[in-house]
């Protein structure tokens, strides 16, 4: 095994987030600007029930509907806005190095690009490491620290949904979960700039400069991997959204950073009309339920 697995794994497996952050950042700073890339072929084989990945005693983890609901305005509430976001971007490290490790095999074999997939995922890692150091330095400013509050699996979730395809992964969690963000970070820098912490609006600056390109690999990878595969991008996406029951748009659309970000406007307003007619019919369906 070459250096770079050993220390791809060796990072994905780490369960202490101030560790995991040194070593993606060595590994991403360091060691990926001295490999040859050529000589790279043993890929990993990576099975969809294998999950190495490392997280922290805590947050306690719940169900989203369990987590408690704490109030912006208060120093505790605020804080738990904050906290919640670092633990998204704690996810997202593990996101990247588990997409560069469970499916570099796979974009090599069909697409002859492994190695181009893997440099854009540890790129998304590194990114993701920088994010989640600024805000957890900035909690500790607040007396606070990542652990302190309870947090939700749903994005880990998602990704262990899409283990068994890269075609998946690539839809599902950057296009839909990480797009998400692209949506809600200009609303809560507003909120956030009410409470004068100018400091974290210009966080989500950074934070949301970067999620544009990592939504932007999503989609690269996507659109390449459904060409390859000769499917119909768009139909197939509304496929998957219905076989998930995702509904991706959650209020205001942030259609400027959408589109940076690879989508065209012409899809964005068929995901809409596709997802009026799907929450018309997860309606319809939980009101038959009840009756």
């Amino acid at each position: 095994m070459t250096a770079l697995w050993q220390d791809v794994i060796q990072a994905l497996q780490e369960t202490q987030p101030e560790k995991k952050c040194q070593l993606v950042n060595a590994l991403y700073d360091g060691l990926l600007p001295t490999i040859n890339f050529t000589e790279i072929e043993d890929f990993p084989i990576v099975t969809p029930e294998q999950d190495i990945a490392g997280f922290p005693d805590s947050p306690k983890l719940v169900a989203p509907k369990d987590v408690p609901k704490r109030a912006f305005s208060t120093d505790e509430g605020y804080a738990a806005t904050l906290h919640a976001i670092a633990h998204i971007e704690f996810n997202a490290i593990n996101l990247g190095l588990d997409a560069a490790w469970r499916f570099g095999r796979c974009a090599q074999q069909e697409l002859g690009e492994g190695m181009a997939f893997i440099k854009d995922w540890l790129r998304v890692a590194r990114e993701e490491s920088t994010h989640f150091s600024l805000l957890n330095a900035h909690l500790n400013r607040l007396g606070y620290q990542y652990g302190d509050f309870e947090a939700h699996a749903g994005l880990w979730e998602m990704s262990q949904a899409t283990a068994h395809d890269i075609w998946e992964r690539m839809a599902l969690v950057p296009r839909v979960l990480e797009a998400r963000g692209l949506d809600a970070t200009p609303l809560l820098q507003d909120k956030i700039h009410q409470r004068k912490d100018f400091a974290a609006v210009d966080i989500l600056d950074i934070i949301l400069r970067d999620e544009i390109g990592h939504v932007g690999i999503g989609n690269h990878w996507y659109h390449a991997l459904s060409a390859k595969r000769g499917l119909d991008a768009m139909q197939c996406f509304s496929d998957l959204l219905q076989k998930y029951r995702i509904v991706i748009f959650k209020g205001v659309i942030n259609t400027d950073a959408r589109l940076q970000a690879g989508f065209t406007q012409y899809e964005l307003d068929w995901i809409y009309e596709i997802e009026q007619t799907l929450k018309s019919h997860i309606k319809s369906q939980k009101e038959s339920g009840q009756n």
